[in-house]
């Protein structure tokens, strides 16, 4: 088949070596799996929960984060049995079917395209700490610009700036419980006199609206939680996946002890949970109440980089995954280039453009612009971890049957455990129904549905071929020297 002008002809590698340059090393990997379960969804949205169910939210925050362990082990038996950057599509097309593989890649698509609108608008917001009258749309437009930019040179240069920005909330949020455990034992600042962890039942009780009004807060808890299977989509361009996606993935239990469990009790300890209010960091509004010199400042700077990280990998995976549908015949062809330096620029191209969607939210709706954004977000993520347990029970049976080889990462507690996670995720989308402000989200992904389906549909009358996720028969690099 004759080539584009201007490209050269590079053989298709295996579905596993589809390209791109293995850049993130060991340390990057790390940072990416820490900081993906460090975002907006814990220093913004947590401020909006609070003020719904109170002190209660820990346990929430901790019984969710066991059901995240559970999927995180899931995804890490199919990452060590096939490590692919389709990742989730791909195990989908295998172990349940085209559709799902098809349905899948563009809903986890989607899920990033509106996860980096959250992560801009939040950003934007974090900006008015500084300077009120700035309007919030420029802010966002601003900020991704430079991501988009940033992501178009290297993976490389991407792990570094995850890794940067990793490391200042991995600091930051380390430095916040330590400050808080000090007011509280020791005493010193404003909130010293005041601060005690009886705050945590004080005022009304641990669950002062009761529990039904914290079981209504599992869709913000599980917001928080998107991203963490970003590590997934990074095993294409890892240096050695087999070895490094495990030991990011078993220490997530630590991580979401540190930075979501103890954090928030460390915060509501510090200041009463009836002082938050939505729209509101609960980190910032704390440690401006602590008086500690700049430290507001300090912290919103934190936070903003957790908004600007989390964007950073909305970028990444998207590109990732649209480049994935194009190279399947899913998406059009011209997405599955790469530029000289091996990076999918295309489809990082029209992905940035979709999140550009976002800015223009921001302007016509800047009050409800994260809320509505948000809810969308969480039932795309509900889907890409269904599938993932899902995939996960459909290999584990071909393995004990003698199809495929075993896992070389066992997931410990069994398929009990992934079906026990599958109807918690379940659960979260019936809650999400009772939710006036997040219902929107269930309006949204049924037109999604039906438009997928009509594009299957279509896609098995004109590319039948293309239906199975069959690779083409070459990739497609831009000529030029070397980066």
């Amino acid at each position: 088949m004759a080539q584009p002008t201007g490209y050269d002809e590079v053989t298709d590698p295996q579905p596993d070596e589809e390209g791109y340059e293995r850049g993130l090393g060991s340390r990057q990997i790390q940072m990416i799996a820490i900081g993906g379960a460090i975002g907006t969804g814990l220093f913004l949205g947590a401020g909006t929960a609070i003020s719904k169910a109170g002190p209660s939210l820990i346990l929430t925050y901790a019984v969710s984060g066991v059901v995240i362990f559970v999927i995180m082990r899931a995804l890490g038996e199919l990452l060590t049995y096939r490590p692919v950057s389709g990742s989730f599509a791909e195990y989908a097309r295998e172990f349940l079917g085209p559709f799902a593989g098809f349905v899948t890649g563009w809903t986890y698509w989607l899920f990033w395209v509106v996860t980096g609108m959250a992560e801009t608008t939040a950003a934007a917001v974090y900006v008015k700490f500084w300077e009120p009258g700035y309007p919030q749309w420029l802010s966002a437009l601003c900020f991704l610009v430079l991501l988009y930019v940033a992501n178009l040179i290297s993976v490389k240069l991407f792990g570094e700036i995850e890794f940067w920005f990793s490391m200042v909330k991995v600091t930051a949020i380390v430095a916040m419980i330590l400050i808080g455990l000090g007011v509280l034992i020791f005493g010193f600042s404003k909130a010293g006199d005041t601060a005690s962890v009886t705050l945590l039942w004080k005022h009304g009780g641990f669950f002062p609206h009761g529990a039904w009004r914290t079981l209504l807060t599992l869709q913000i808890v599980m917001f928080a939680y998107l991203g963490v299977e970003l590590v997934g989509v990074t095993a294409g361009e890892s240096q050695d996946p087999e070895r490094t996606l495990p030991r990011a993935i078993n220490t997530l239990p630590l991580r979401i002890v540190l930075f979501y469990v103890l954090s928030l009790a460390v915060i509501l300890s510090l200041v009463p949970w009836t002082e938050f209010s939505p729209g509101v960091s609960p980190f910032v509004a704390a440690f401006g109440k602590i008086g500690i010199p700049a430290a507001a400042g300090i912290i919103n700077f934190v936070v903003l980089t957790a908004a600007l990280s989390s964007c950073n990998s909305g970028m990444y995976s998207t590109g990732r995954m649209l480049r994935d549908l194009s190279l399947r015949g899913q998406a059009p062809g011209r997405l599955s280039d790469l530029n000289r330096r091996r990076t999918p620029a295309p489809a990082i191209t029209i992905s940035a453009l979709l999140m550009g969607l976002g800015v223009l939210l921001n302007a016509v709706a800047p009050g409800r612009a994260f809320d509505y954004i948000t809810a969308v977000a969480t039932v795309c993520g509900l889907w890409t971890w269904g599938v993932i347990l899902l995939c996960q029970l459909r290999y584990r049976a071909s393995w004990r049957g003698g199809h495929l080889p075993p896992p070389t990462f066992r997931a410990p507690t069994g398929p009990w455990s992934s079906w026990a996670a599958f109807g918690f995720l379940v659960l979260v989308l019936v809650l999400i129904g009772f939710d006036a402000e997040n219902r929107i989200s269930l309006y949204v992904f049924p037109v999604w549905g039906v438009l997928l389906t009509v594009g299957y549909l279509v896609l098995r009358r004109t590319r039948p071929q293309a239906v199975h996720g069959q690779p083409h028969d070459h990739l497609h690099v831009k000529a030029g020297p070397p980066a």
